[in-house]
């Protein structure tokens, strides 16, 4: 479980603990102190930008637990920038976490979900970005179109093993990486920071509300069910109305 930290993904973590698994958190930094003890196991601090920090995910997956069941690929961050003037390395960072990240993931861990005794299962959190496009987002849009296509391709050629591949696509969640981007939407939209949850943040969704790190973390869960089993090379879409648009 990647970006395992805060919002979506410690959600993620704390519900599929409850639901007795056992899960590897992985963060860029391995919490330390009072947050360590929150967890309900293992962490792993690793550069996900990078080859070795998805091969030590797995690998350490593999120390702890013997074998690999499940991947759950949620790192990411967001920059907000007019194209013109997006800076290039922020792009390279972006693709690297949101769309290298989940492909390095996936080949490092193959073996083992085909192994899996009830079929290796590959979750992304992907967005409603991976289905529509908004103004000043151009890495994350691209990479979230990417992964979707990544998580198909990974449906098909996983379905003779029994590894399921399925994008978890929310709208926007109330998580610190959403909070982080109030003020960069208001430099690129030129209004008052206050104004940015309803005017621009809000406003794709039709039901006027903020999805919680839960709400994911259920539907994550559902699809580890046996009723999960079908959700395979599709988006499964959690946007309050956004594409329906």
């Amino acid at each position: 479980m990647t970006g395992s930290g805060s919002g979506i993904g410690r959600a993620i973590v704390d519900r599929l603990a409850a639901d007795g698994w056992q899960v590897l958190g992985v963060d860029l930094k391995a919490p330390e102190g009072d947050l360590a003890e929150t967890l309900p196991g293992p962490s792993l601090g690793a550069d996900l930008t990078t080859r070795e920090g998805n091969k030590a995910a797995v690998d350490t997956a593999l120390e702890h637990f013997g074998r690999l069941d499940l991947v759950v690929a949620n790192a990411g961050f967001q920059h907000v920038s007019p194209v013109v003037d997006f800076d290039e390395d922020r792009w390279d960072a972006l693709l690297a976490i949101l769309l290298t990240s989940p492909f390095l993931l996936a080949k490092y861990a193959w073996e083992s979900l085909r192994a899996a005794p009830r079929g290796g299962r590959f979750v992304a959190i992907a967005s409603a970005h991976a289905l529509a496009a908004s103004p000043f987002k151009a890495g994350y849009v691209s990479a979230k179109h990417g992964v979707l296509g990544l998580v198909k391709t990974l449906a098909l050629e996983g379905a003779a093993d029994g590894i399921t591949s399925t994008a978890v696509c929310p709208g926007y969640v109330r998580t610190p990486l959403v909070e982080k981007q109030i003020a960069d939407q208001a430099r690129a939209h030129g209004i008052d920071e206050d104004r940015v949850l309803e005017e621009v943040i809000l406003t794709p969704h039709a039901v006027k509300r903020l999805i919680e790190p839960s709400e994911v973390a259920d539907v994550v869960a559902f699809l580890q069910t046996p009723a999960g089993s079908a959700f395979s090379g599709s988006p499964v879409t959690m946007d309050m109305g956004w594409t329906a648009r």
